[in-house]
């Protein structure tokens, strides 16, 4: 996901980025409940609203994102009515990605916003004490007041793989996900593990081939809620799939052809890959362009 924005740090003075981004002139990233509120401009929509978000009702939670082509932008959250507000369209994330509805630049803000958002609303309380937290540094932190702890946002890291093995790949799929759909195999890293362990691990946990060589590829911020997805491209070093029913619903090895007709939606048996937004989506082109295997 594409971020144009540059990012506020907490040595940056973000409460002074703050006073700006609410006067006039500056520009705010509007979410009500679960939803991002879209507006439309130039005939097309865009998440980034102008002036002090008048017309959706009381502020919930405020962040600081950072500037856009110098102007301050901010994350408000608001109450899930302010999605009926007149003139505007609201939509889940998920749904505003895979259809395009804003600019590929916007999507990274998006994911920005409700990650930060997110977070604030699930931390309300200090994990050391018990004690009620408050917003601080312009929402790029919580403090407690009583035993002075500071908190700071936390982003959980995944790993997700392609599985390589010659002229084939390993692609799985959940009883959760569409219809005909396979991806690429995915877990969560665990502390103290590198991320080569990692893709070594679930593969083997969920699908029982082990894996050598493992190379990074990309990464994708997955807000759903605070996701890193880590995108990387291993070589099989066995081939026969015993599958984790308590994860997997099937898992089998396609070979390139079959991979290019599903990324293609010209599948014979009418299986198909993720959207092209996904970074499973990116994993599958990048081994259909890339050597048949991981070099050295």
């Amino acid at each position: 996901m594409q971020n144009a924005v540059q990012r506020a740090g907490v040595e940056t003075d973000p409460d002074a980025l703050l006073r700006d981004a609410e006067a006039e002139g500056g520009l705010r990233v509007v979410v009500a409940g679960e939803q991002a509120i879209l507006r439309e401009e130039n005939g097309r929509l865009t998440a980034l609203h102008s002036g002090n978000g008048a017309g959706f009702g009381p502020v919930l939670e405020r962040v600081v994102l950072g500037r856009l082509d110098g102007r301050p932008v901010l994350a408000a959250s608001y109450d899930p009515d302010a999605a009926t507000a007149p003139g505007v369209q609201a939509s889940d994330l998920r749904s505003i990605a895979i259809q395009g509805l804003v600019a590929p630049a916007e999507l990274g803000m998006l994911a920005q916003a409700k990650s930060l958002l997110g977070w604030h609303a699930r931390h309300r309380f200090c994990a050391h004490c018990g004690s009620p937290t408050a917003s601080a540094s312009a929402g790029l932190r919580r403090d407690c007041p009583a035993c002075k702890t500071q908190h700071f946002p936390r982003t959980d890291p995944v790993s997700i793989m392609l599985v390589a093995r010659g002229e084939f790949c390993l692609l799985g799929r959940q009883a959760r996900f569409v219809p005909n759909s396979y991806s690429c195999l995915a877990g969560f890293i665990s502390p103290g593990e590198t991320i080569e362990d990692a893709v070594r691990r679930e593969v083997l946990e969920e699908a029982g081939i082990r894996v050598g060589q493992v190379r990074y590829v990309a990464s994708q911020p997955w807000p759903f809620p605070s996701s890193l997805m880590i995108g990387c491209i291993c070589e099989a070093t066995s081939q026969d799939i015993t599958i984790d029913r308590d994860e997997l619903e099937d898992a089998r090895w396609f070979s390139r052809d079959e991979v290019a007709l599903m990324l293609e939606r010209r599948h014979p048996d009418g299986l198909i890959t993720p959207p092209p937004m996904a970074i499973a989506n990116h994993l599958m082109r990048a081994w259909l362009n890339g050597p048949a295997r991981i070099e050295e």
